[in-house]
C-alpha cells in the first residue's frame, strides 16, 4: 500500500490499497468509463455481482488495486496470473484506469508501481498488458516507465459468438 502527500504541480494526495468487495460498484463505474474512452460504450457486459463473485471467492480470478482520493475511487488496476511458455509465471494487467478528472495527477504511475511491486512479490518474470495503438498518451507513459510496446503483435480473441461459431464449425 502506498500513501502519497504531494503538493507539487498537479499531484493529489491519494492512497493505493487493495480493493474490497464493497468497492465493486466503483470499480464497475471506472470499467464503464474506460469502455467509453476506448469507443466501446456498449461492450461492458459484466455486473457488480460478477465482480464480487469472481474477485472475492475461495479462488479469486483477479486482484484489484484502488487509487483513492478523499474517500472516492479515482482509479483502479485489475490484474490476474498468467503463464508464459517462454518465461513462466506472469502477471496480466487487464485494466489500469484513472477517472478523467484525476488524470495527470500521479495516480496512473502510483497504480502501475503497485502492480509492479505486486508482481515482484509474487515472483513473476513478466508483467504484460495491451494498449490501443491510437492511445499515444498511454503508450508514451508506459515507454517512459521502461515498458516495451510491442507494436508488431496483434491481439487475438474469440468472443462468445466466436466460440460458438468455432465449435459449430468443427
Amino acid at each position: 500500500m502506498e500513501h502519497l502527500q504531494n503538493e507539487h504541480n498537479n499531484m493529489v494526495s491519494h492512497t493505493i490499497r487493495d480493493a474490497v468487495i464493497r468497492d465493486m460498484p466503483g470499480v464497475l463505474a471506472l470499467i464503464r468509463e474506460l469502455a467509453l474512452y476506448e469507443k466501446e460504450p456498449d461492450a461492458v457486459e459484466i455486473t457488480v455481482e460478477d465482480l464480487e463473485r469472481d474477485g472475492f471467492g475461495d479462488n479469486p480470478a483477479f486482484h484489484c488495486f484502488i487509487a483513492e482520493v478523499d474517500g472516492e475511487i479515482a482509479g483502479i488496476a485489475l490484474v490476474y496470473p498468467r503463464y508464459s511458455t517462454w518465461k513462466g509465471i506472469a502477471l496480466h494487467l487487464e485494466d489500469l484506469v484513472v477517472s478523467e478528472k484525476y488524470r495527470g495527477k500521479g495516480l496512473g504511475k502510483a497504480l502501475l508501481s503497485e502492480v509492479v511491486r505486486y508482481g515482484k512479490k509474487l515472483g513473476v518474470r513478466r508483467v504484460n498488458w495491451e494498449v490501443l495503438d491510437w492511445n499515444e498518451p498511454a503508450i508514451k507513459f508506459y515507454e517512459q516507465h521502461g515498458a516495451q510496446v510491442m507494436r508488431e503483435w496483434n491481439v487475438v480473441q474469440l468472443d462468445e459468438q466466436g466460440i460458438e461459431n468455432y465449435l459449430s464449425a468443427l
